[in-house]
């Protein structure tokens, strides 16, 4: 049986993003489990935001390479989508996808064996970045968040959410109302 770990760094967006993916491992046989249970696949979903982006990612792939040397490390997220070339460069790393990527890593990388090449870097311009994938969280923290938009078409100079997500954009007002429905009958906050 193959495990799964993840690790979350950044927004509640993230966090709702993360849960939705690893939903989608455990649909295709994976068991989700904690990094010091030597995973056999490891994704990190990464914040822009803060300056120490970068620092914290290689130290989690670090971190990730000690506890299980032939994880298969794949880093998705914001700072994915800004600078993949960047971290496909770091020791261990497996995989880099992007924004458009991150919820088709399971058609995307079908072998998840540990290989000794580069990376494998899918990230497309995010100008393509027009579809909206829901994502809750669930039974991984307090409280459960549901995402209702993604993406931002403000262009603020200090702000990254619009080149690492891309334009504005969201489910249908019925959507989003039948899935905090369907959320809240599961009786969690």
């Amino acid at each position: 049986m193959q495990k799964v770990a993840f690790y979350t760094l950044g927004c509640k967006l993230n966090f709702a993003e993360t849960s939705a993916i690893g939903r989608l491992f455990i649909e295709q046989g994976f068991v989700t489990v904690e990094l010091e249970q030597r995973p056999h696949v490891f994704v990190i979903n990464t914040c822009s935001v803060t300056e120490n982006a970068d620092h914290k990612c290689k130290k989690i792939v670090r971190e990730a390479l000690k506890v299980s040397p032939e994880a298969f490390i794949i880093v998705i997220g914001c700072y994915a989508q800004l600078k993949p070339h960047e971290i496909a460069r770091i020791p261990g790393v497996d995989a880099v996808l992007g924004t458009n990527e991150k919820f088709k890593l399971l058609e995307l990388i079908t072998d998840f064996t540990k290989k000794q090449q580069e990376a494998i870097v899918q990230v497309a311009p995010i100008q393509e970045a027009l579809t909206f994938s829901s994502s809750y969280s669930i039974a991984d923290r307090t409280r459960t968040f549901l995402k209702v938009q993604d993406g931002c078409s403000y262009r603020c100079s200090f702000c990254t959410i619009p080149l690492a997500r891309g334009i504005s954009r969201s489910a249908t007002i019925y959507d989003v109302v039948k899935q905090a429905h369907a959320i809240a009958d599961k009786k969690v906050r």
